[in-house]
């Protein structure tokens, strides 16, 4: 299953550019945790923290648990969207969704590849077309990725939906 990881935020009231500079320069980064039947809260989040999680875990299918200063206990969430800047790659904005027990929920799950198509030793070309599978999951039951074994592919052979054993839990949602 996929890892779960930790992060501290501070509840914030001021909005606008002005606003978001000054935290910006003082380190930190604006957040929003949101979910439906819950209030949208306005975050604020470690910088340097933030940045440390994301090199660390594979953020668009990892429980982020948000300890809010000021409320008892932890939220659960994923993450939504991330802003940053596009020459510095600074980390602008996050988009938090709180996430509950027993939910089904939506994840990009990344697809791993393992081993050497036999196809290739005999001048194929192997074509990874899907790198991510789009599935509803709980979650608790998120995967890190799906392992895929691709050394019996030959010239002109493909792996199927179909073919592949998808871990307990988990619901493709292809069109």
């Amino acid at each position: 299953m996929a890892t779960e990881a930790t992060l501290k935020a501070q509840p914030r009231q001021e909005q606008g550019k002005s606003a978001t500079r000054k935290m910006r320069a003082a380190g930190r980064v604006p957040a929003v945790v949101y979910g439906h039947g819950d209030e949208t809260r306005m975050v604020s989040v470690d910088a340097h923290e933030l940045a440390m999680l994301f090199k660390r875990v594979h953020y668009e299918n990892t429980i982020i648990q948000i300890s809010i200063e000021g409320e008892r206990a932890p939220v659960k969430t994923l993450v939504r969207e991330v802003q940053s800047h596009p020459h510095r790659g600074e980390l602008l904005h996050v988009d938090f969704q709180q996430v509950h027990a027993g939910e089904m929920i939506h994840v990009d799950i990344p697809i791993r590849l393992h081993g050497t198509a036999a196809g290739t030793r005999v001048g194929g070309v192997l074509m990874q077309v899907v790198t991510d599978l789009p599935a509803r999951v709980l979650p608790d039951n998120i995967p890190e990725a799906i392992d895929i074994d691709i050394s019996g592919l030959g010239i002109n052979d493909s792996i199927h939906l179909r073919d592949i054993k998808l871990p307990e839990g988990v619901e493709p949602e292809i069109d």
